[in-house]
């Protein structure tokens, strides 16, 4: 398994113990959580070309949003 170091002010280091340690984790369990979490949010590199034109439903249509209401001035 790799090892990564990183350097972070002495707050942030403190923060991120509390963290871990309220999620019963050591420090580099729980930043190895937190950074496959945030990889596996990110899109992949050819989502949109994946996606776009693949709606095979009924032509999506918005209706009229009426007129504007009116409201009082503030003041």
């Amino acid at each position: 398994m790799a090892q990564v170091y990183c350097y972070v002010p002495d707050d942030v280091a403190a923060q991120l113990g509390k963290k871990a340690e309220k999620s019963h984790l050591s420090v580099s369990k729980y930043l190895a959580q937190l950074v496959k979490k945030d990889l596996a949010s990110s899109w992949s590199d050819k989502y949109f070309e994946q996606v776009f034109g693949q709606w095979e439903g009924k032509c999506l249509r918005r209706p009229e949003q009426g007129d504007y209401e009116d409201r009082e001035t503030l003041e």
